[in-house]
Order: C-alpha cells, then sequence, then structure tokens
C-alpha cells in the first residue's frame, strides 16, 4: 500500500463520528501497524474517577481497526482481548498501537498496547483478530 491510502484510511478516522465524540486522533498507520492517541479527560471518567475501560478498549479497537485494514482489503474483528494493568493518571496522553503478528488470506493477528507515552507507563494489552474479507478498500479511495 501507499502513503495515499493510509492517508485515506486516517481521513476516514478523523471522519467517524464516535471517534470524534471521545477525541481519537490518528498518529501513524502504516503496513500492518497504527497508533492512535486520546486524552484522559474527565468526560471518559467511570464510577472511580479514571478513564471508563470502554474508552480504553475504543482506543485499542480504533489502532487494530486501522492496522488490519491498511493492507488495503476490509477486516472486521473476530474478538479483541483486552487486559487492564494499571490505570492512567489524571489527565494522562494514552497511545494504543497495534501491530500485525501474523496474517492469512482470511485472518489477521494483532498485538495491541495502551501507554502513557510520556512515561512510558504500561495501561493495557490487547491481542486482536480480524477477518478479512474479499473486499478492496482502494478502489474506494
Amino acid at each position: 500500500m501507499d502513503e495515499k491510502f493510509f492517508q485515506s484510511l486516517i481521513r476516514r478516522s478523523h471522519e467517524e463520528p464516535f471517534g470524534k465524540m471521545i477525541g481519537l486522533e490518528v498518529v501513524e498507520v502504516g503496513l500492518g501497524f497504527a497508533r492512535i492517541r486520546m486524552h484522559a479527560s474527565s468526560r471518559l471518567s467511570n464510577i472511580f474517577g479514571t478513564v471508563h475501560g470502554g474508552a480504553i478498549f475504543s482506543l485499542v479497537d480504533e489502532a487494530f481497526q486501522l492496522a488490519c485494514n491498511s493492507h488495503g482489503v476490509m477486516a472486521v474483528a473476530l474478538n479483541v482481548s483486552i487486559t487492564y494493568v494499571s490505570a492512567p493518571g489524571e489527565d494522562a496522553l494514552l497511545e494504543a498501537s497495534a501491530e500485525e503478528i501474523y496474517r492469512t488470506n482470511r485472518t489477521a493477528s494483532y498485538a495491541c498496547r495502551v501507554t502513557e507515552p510520556l512515561s512510558g507507563k504500561l495501561i493495557a494489552t490487547a491481542q486482536a483478530l480480524a477477518y478479512r474479507t474479499k473486499k478492496s478498500l482502494v478502489a474506494e479511495e
């Protein structure tokens, strides 16, 4: 895939209503890889005043979505399993990365991590499995 295609994925992510609502920002998209950022604001808090697990999961899911679609073939989630390691600091910057581990014509596996990039603190890890359809995304540019 070329940079033009990656830019089209980034544009789609920026236009996504849910991503806008929680403040997702694309940092990087490459072949089988993506990094996304989000600020841990009070609007994303759970009942304990820390970032809601659903917000952290959504950050992972966006990185996974971009990484698994970076080959130009529509891919959808089959399974995502997340482990929350520690709570982010108040108003922390969070970054999720998704990196392809293995890909076949039908499925692809990804390792994901959420960190506070300024301190390196690990927040969560996830494993994700995508189903790769036969639909080309390149023609949709």
